[in-house]
């Protein structure tokens, strides 16, 4: 038998010393006074023990003598106290003894003799106290020593278990034990059992070392020292939720004292793992709450604080900014400019801290301002978050530190932060010509503003003027806006500065540049188109942009919908662009995309829109540039557009592409061959009555002559006629006008109209049009419709089946009565075909 074990043996209940306890609860006192003396067993409560704290009350090395021990409570007294007649009790004891007598309505008597008494005075017993108080502190010091001997790893795990609970026991008695605890070196070896294999032992470990340092500022140094705390935050990751419950409450006790705060910041995952469990929906309420609370107590140091940050708990780093000292408000705002936050985060960083960043920036300190900007910055990148920094007021002072210069101005590195926000808050959608920023009710795109933007783009580096031209990319966003920026382009003749950034070899600012010139060309396209013309090397860079075969970039969209948005019939302009070969490359582009060699990027329909738009410039200019003529037939571009058409979910390369084909076909009628009559014999010349008229055969019934669609883009060749009849059902109005612009030159004069309405019928396109006369969709297709259905009608068959639908009727008589002139003549003429309208050509011949 170890010595260990013959310790704890000698403090069984049969102990001798104990004998009192027994004959005193055997003593009969009558039923109320037994019922009384009973209650203090239960109700007395000296530090809420448990049943092995209370084990560890009844162990003592010295005999426990009679006179140590309360007759009430039947524990070692800590406050003896004297009646009258000279018998001793725990204070707290006996006076509930009195005040249950007096709410009894009993009389006061001595709870052990049953004797009256007539005063309830109370004498101290100062020498049986003392007395006491040195027998515990005896008794506790040995218990103590042979409680440190079972603290390893060879101990039981009972054994182990029992000292830990002991060690609390007496810590929770008195804060003296704790100095005990902490003079006995107990707290390093309590420390090791957090080693040990047994969870119970882990788990009781760190219960006992929340007791040993609570309120103790001196054990929680102790415990702070070398990598203690880190090993207690290895239990916050623990799968068993007791051991981390443990962990975080003996945590959060360590939080309370600043020292330890420090170190547990500094601890690598640690606030990490602590933020985590305050989101957590598997841990319990006090868990999560205690994780709450350790990190409020360790929002007291900075560093702490950014961590926090870093790892999602913004709210303590947004409280700096909203209630911290100036030099607290630079430093958080200058971190929270390296966060990176997701937008959803930025909206509220923004609504809580937007005004306070605003007044940072207004301020003199050059380090505040730098710090706000930047802040501002990360913040602005997001649509909504910028629309409320514009509630809170940001406009007025990022323009004032834009265009301030002086002695207060803003470094040109910090103009730059200044030029990016105001870009994205621009960016944002938001009506900013309704922000007042200076005198006079001026707005950011009041001309003076503008001509300092421009000012600015001509006067500084390449990022500066980056983020400036993307300012009025965003202001050119709107349409109102826009005209104001226009006119103030114009009054500052800034157009050939602003075209010239085409040809800078910085990707970023070359983009911004194109997607403003893009934004401004359908107001001065013309101005645009002469600039790029008068100016060497600006088209040639505009056309290599475009031509770039490294997938498909937004530089490469803006810059094919600049130019597609140029005056499509600028000759100049595109005789310089067949001069360049810019139509070979787009047409190789506009292919390689149809085949499929191009996909998956977020800019490839816009790309081929602007691509297509260009190609289509070229057929403007047939009857006058040869060239054009011969690039359309070397490339087939007729059977090109006609492929277009298919282009379903793609409106604009399709009403584009029928507009090409009205073009082209247009120009059939110019380059159709006319057929060569063999000259006549000699007896023909002689006698020409017995002559014959030559026969030939395969010329095009439209244009009489010899047509391709190669050559003479003819449209009815390659199904194309029946594609543009299937357009004509399309729910987009200008795809329609376009096809029925391109089916009307089949009936233009100069070709035989009447083949011409019998190649529409043979493609089933007499119901479509006449259903596009009956919609009325828009002004300019029912325009087109008139002109067209008239030419149908001139056809006696189907003069002769339209007059009897009454709504047709209806349709041409409203175009009669409501539409412009020339719709009115060509309306009427219709109606006379339909016998609607009386013809007296007959009767008056000379008409």
């Amino acid at each position: 038998m170890t010595a260990l074990h013959s310790f704890w043996s000698l403090f069984r209940p049969t102990h001798p010393s104990y004998s009192f306890f027994y004959c005193l609860s055997s003593r009969s006192t009558g039923d109320y006074i037994s019922k009384m003396a009973a209650s203090w067993d239960g109700s007395y409560d000296p530090g809420s023990q448990s049943d092995d704290s209370h084990h560890f009350e009844r162990l003592h090395i010295e005999p426990l003598y009679d006179a140590f021990v309360c007759p009430l409570t039947k524990q070692v007294m800590r406050d003896p106290v004297t009646l009258e007649n000279g018998q001793t009790f725990e204070r707290e004891a006996i006076e509930k003894w009195f005040k249950e007598c007096r709410e009894s309505g009993r009389k006061l008597v001595c709870p052990l003799t049953l004797k009256d008494l007539k005063s309830t005075d109370l004498n101290p017993s100062i020498a049986l106290r003392n007395t006491i108080e040195e027998w515990t502190t005896r008794n506790e010091a040995a218990q103590l020593d042979m409680a440190r001997r079972s603290l390893n790893m060879s101990s039981s795990e009972n054994d182990v278990l029992l000292s830990l609970k002991f060690i609390q026991h007496i810590c929770q008695k008195s804060r003296s034990n704790k100095h005990a605890v902490r003079n006995a070196d107990l707290i390093p070896m309590i420390v090791d059992m957090l080693k040990s294999s047994s969870r119970k032992v882990r788990c009781r470990a760190l219960e006992t070392l929340l007791v040993v340092v609570e309120e103790d500022e001196d054990n929680k140094a102790i415990l702070a020292e070398g990598d203690t705390v880190r090993t207690i935050v290895k239990f916050l990751s623990h799968e068993q939720s007791k051991e981390r419950e443990e962990a975080v409450s003996l945590l959060y006790e360590l939080s309370k004292s600043e020292a330890v705060c420090e170190k547990i910041g500094s601890i690598n995952g640690a606030i990490l793992i602590l933020v985590g469990m305050t989101s957590s929906k598997s841990e319990n309420v006090l868990t999560v709450e205690k994780a709450d609370k350790t990190l409020e107590n360790l929002e007291k140091f900075e560093n702490n604080v950014r961590q926090m940050a870093e790892n999602g708990r913004l709210q303590p780093l947004l409280t700096q900014i909203l209630e911290g000292t100036p030099e607290t408000k630079q430093s958080m705002a200058a971190y929270l400019g390296e966060l990176v936050l997701n937008n959803d985060v930025k909206v509220y960083v923004a609504r809580t801290v937007g005004e306070s960043l605003i007044n940072l920036m207004r301020s003199g300190n050059m380090q505040s301002r730098e710090a706000a900007l930047k802040a501002l910055n990360q913040i602005s990148s997001y649509e909504a978050s910028s629309k409320v920094l514009i509630e809170a007021g940001i406009l007025p002072p990022l323009v004032k530190d834009l265009f301030t210069v002086g002695a207060n101005q803003l470094p040109m590195r910090l103009k730059e932060v200044s030029a990016t926000i105001l870009s994205n808050v621009v960016n944002s959608g938001f009506d900013v010509e309704s922000i007042p920023i200076g005198p006079d009710h001026q707005t950011l795109v009041s001309e003076d503003n503008v001509h300092n933007l421009l000012h600015l783009i001509s006067n500084t580096g390449p990022p500066i003027e980056c983020k400036l031209l993307q300012v009025l990319v965003g202001l050119t966003n709107s349409q109102t806006t826009a005209l104001n920026v226009v006119a103030a382009i114009k009054s500052s003749g800034a157009t050939i500065s602003l075209v010239q950034f085409i040809e800078v070899p910085q990707q970023d600012l070359r983009m911004a540049c194109i997607k403003l010139l893009q934004n401004l060309s359908p107001y001065m396209g013309q101005e645009l188109a002469d600039a790029l013309r008068g100016t060497v090397g600006q088209l040639s860079s505009l056309i290599r942009v475009i031509s770039e075969n490294t997938g498909i970039s937004e530089e490469q969209a803006a810059a094919a919908g600049l130019l597609a948005e140029l005056p499509e019939r600028d000759l100049g302009l595109t005789r310089q662009m067949l001069d360049e070969g810019a139509f070979q490359f787009i047409i190789s582009r506009v292919v390689k995309i149809r085949q499929g060699e191009t996909r998956g990027t977020r800019f490839v329909t816009p790309f081929l829109e602007g691509l297509v738009r260009v190609l289509a410039r070229v057929t403007f200019v047939l009857s006058a540039e040869p060239d054009a003529v011969a690039l359309c037939r070397e490339y087939n571009l007729a059977a090109l557009f006609i492929e277009l058409l298919q282009a379903n979910g793609l409106d604009n390369v399709q009403m584009v592409s029928a507009s090409a084909l009205e073009n082209l076909s247009q120009e059939s009628k110019n380059l159709t061959r006319l057929p060569e009559l063999p000259p006549p014999g000699v007896c023909a010349s002689i006698f020409p009555c017995f002559s014959k008229q030559a026969v030939i055969t395969g010329l095009c019934r439209v244009h009489q002559g010899t047509c391709s669609l190669k050559e003479s883009f003819c449209l009815l060749e390659g199904q194309a006629v029946h594609k543009l009849v299937a357009l004509l059902d399309h729910t987009n109005a200008k795809v329609v006008e376009a096809a029925l612009a391109a089916l009307s030159t089949l009936l233009d004069d100069g070709v035989a109209i009447e083949q011409g309405v019998f190649v529409l019928c043979e493609a089933e396109a007499i119901k479509p049009i006449l259903d596009v006369l009956l919609e009325k969709q828009t002004e300019n297709l029912s325009r087109r419709a008139v002109w067209v259905v008239e030419r149908l009608l001139r056809t006696e068959d189907i003069a002769y089946e339209v007059s009897g639908d009454q709504n047709v009727s209806t349709a041409l008589v409203d175009a009669f009565h409501n539409a412009d002139y020339r719709t009115r003549q060509i309306a009427e003429r219709a109606l006379k075909h339909v016998d609607k309208i009386p013809n007296f050509s007959g009767i008056f011949p000379n008409m």
